[in-house]
């Protein structure tokens, strides 16, 4: 019976107790809630979001898929922070795995990606991995 990670979820964008809790898990703890806590990085102005992100952090490529995921919702605010958030501190090697989905943004963008000037964010990343 292993602890019931989901509990320590936060339960608001000011939860930083939950925060703390979770960054002394192991990583084999908290791997299956990487997507709800992929959630907390929808909006950067939460307090919360850069403490999330560091936590995330930990995981490195494995988060590729989840980020796969955000792309795929085509919600443009979300991409817009974790393009200047989390895929932003990267090592670049993760970055050509991610080529594809930022240069079908960059090409191909939804009219709600339009609008929110992702090409502007995405062009100094494929230039780090030039």
């Amino acid at each position: 019976m292993g602890l019931n990670v989901r509990q320590w979820l936060p339960r608001d964008k000011h939860d930083f107790e939950a925060v703390r809790k979770l960054s002394e898990l192991s990583n084999e703890e908290l791997r299956d809630i990487i997507p709800e806590l992929m959630e907390w990085l929808q909006d950067g102005n939460w307090p919360i979001f850069r403490s999330v992100e560091d936590l995330l952090l930990r995981f490195g490529e494995e988060l590729i898929p989840y980020i796969q995921n955000v792309f795929n919702t085509k919600d443009p605010q979300w991409e817009y922070f974790m393009l200047t958030g989390l895929i932003s501190r990267l090592p670049s090697r993760y970055l050509i795995v991610l080529k594809d989905d930022l240069e079908r943004i960059l090409k191909n963008p939804t009219e709600d990606e339009m609008l929110e000037e992702l090409d502007e964010v995405i062009v100094p990343l494929l230039n780090k991995i030039q």
